[in-house]
């Protein structure tokens, strides 16, 4: 794929909606955040990461 993104959270929460090219829209997937609990301590925006997540009901959050 040859295409960019926005640098925000609005630009994050488009991409989970797929239709991208990787996933349709509405179709439900797994995201795996590996090292979760370090991101947890080094991002200042996690806990509004997550929420923009959990917004999206065809994915499945999995924090290891």
């Amino acid at each position: 794929m040859n295409w960019k993104i926005g640098r925000n959270l609005d630009a994050f929460n488009d991409i989970l909606y797929g239709g991208f090219g990787v996933h349709d829209v509405d179709e439900k997937y797994i995201l795996k955040w590996h090292q979760s609990e370090k991101s947890k301590s080094e991002l200042k925006y996690f806990d509004t990461i997550i929420e923009i997540i959990k917004e999206h009901e065809s994915i499945e959050l999995q924090l290891t």
